[in-house]
C-alpha cells in the first residue's frame, strides 16, 4: 500500500477529510521549498502536491502562472524538483508528496527512468494535468511498478465513460476539478459541485479530492462535507507571492485555519 492510500486510509477510519496544500517548486528561489513544505505539514497538511514549474501551464490561472514563471526563472527543472523531495524525505519519511504538472517534461525524460528516479527521490504520486486517461495505460502502468500513484484530472463535464477510464487507472485518488476554468477562480457553486462528486463516487472506488476556487475557511469547510480530501494552491501562491518575510510562519499559520475548518464540517 502506498504512502498515500495508508495516509487517505487513516483519515478515512478517522471521519476526516484529507487537506491537500500547493505549492511550486521553486518558488520564489528553489532554497526555500523543503522549508515551506515542512511548514505546509506543521500546518495540518496531510499530503502535498508540489507543482513542477512549466512554461505553459494550460490549466492554470494568472497566480500559479506567475509562480511557475518565478521558478523557470531560476531555472528550476524537473530533476531539481526531485531534488527538492528528496531533500525533505530526509526529516519527513511520512508525508505523501504528489508531483503536479505537465506531461512533456515527463516524456522528454522517458516514463521509465523518470519514474525510477521519482520513486528514489520519495515521491508518492504523479498528475500529468494534460495526460487524457485513454492515453496513459502505458505511463500508469511504470508508475505502479515504480510504487507511484498515476492520479488523474475530473471535470464539471467529464463523461461517463472517461470516469470509469480513471477508475482502470487510478490509484492515490482522483482530483475533481470543482468549477469550468483554471485554478484560482472564484465562481464557485457548492451544490453544483457536490452533486458531480456524488455522481463520480459512483463510479470510482478511489477516494475523490476537490480543488479550484477554494480560498478560504468557508469553502474549505463545504467541500469537505462530501469530499474525501480538499486541494488549496491558488490562495497559498498568493501568500509566496506576497514575499518571503515570515512566509513559512505565514502558510502554517493560514493552513491551520483551513485545517480546523475541515476538521469541522462532520462534525
Amino acid at each position: 500500500m502506498s504512502r498515500i492510500q495508508t495516509t487517505l486510509g487513516a483519515l478515512q477510519q478517522q471521519n476526516r477529510q484529507a487537506l491537500i496544500p500547493f505549492i511550486t517548486a521553486g518558488d520564489p528561489r528553489p532554497g526555500i521549498t523543503v522549508e515551506l513544505m515542512h511548514a505546509l505539514v506543521k500546518g495540518g497538511a496531510d499530503i502535498i502536491e508540489l507543482g513542477v514549474p512549466f512554461s505553459d501551464p494550460m490549466a492554470d490561472g494568472p497566480v500559479i502562472q506567475r509562480a511557475s514563471e518565478r521558478a523557470l526563472k531560476h531555472n528550476v527543472s524537473l530533476r531539481n524538483v526531485l531534488e527538492m523531495v528528496a531533500e525533505f524525505r530526509k526529516t519527513d519519511a511520512s508525508t505523501p508528496v504528489v508531483l503536479m504538472g505537465y506531461a512533456n517534461p515527463v516524456e522528454r525524460w522517458g516514463y521509465e527512468s523518470f519514474a525510477a528516479a521519482a520513486h528514489a527521490a520519495g515521491v508518492d504520486g504523479v498528475l500529468t494535468v494534460d495526460m487524457p486517461p485513454e492515453e496513459a495505460e502505458d505511463l500508469a502502468r511504470i508508475f505502479k511498478a515504480n510504487q507511484i500513484d498515476p492520479i488523474f484530472l475530473l471535470a464539471p463535464t467529464t463523461p461517463v465513460a472517461r470516469i470509469q477510464a480513471v477508475e482502470r487507472l487510478a490509484s492515490g485518488y482522483a482530483y475533481y476539478v470543482s468549477l469550468k476554468g483554471v485554478t484560482g477562480a472564484s465562481h464557485l457553486d457548492v451544490s453544483n459541485v457536490a452533486e458531480r462528486v456524488a455522481v463520480i463516487k459512483q463510479h470510482l472506488t478511489v477516494p475523490v479530492g476537490v480543488g479550484f476556487g477554494i480560498r478560504d475557511a468557508e469553502t474549505a469547510r463545504a467541500m469537505a462535507k462530501f469530499a474525501d480530501a480538499v486541494v488549496i494552491g491558488s490562495r497559498l501562491v498568493q501568500e509566496v507571492e506576497a514575499g518571503e518575510e515570515g512566509l513559512a510562519e505565514r502558510l502554517t499559520t493560514f493552513l491551520s485555519g483551513i485545517r480546523a475548518a475541515i476538521d469541522t464540517a462532520r462534525a
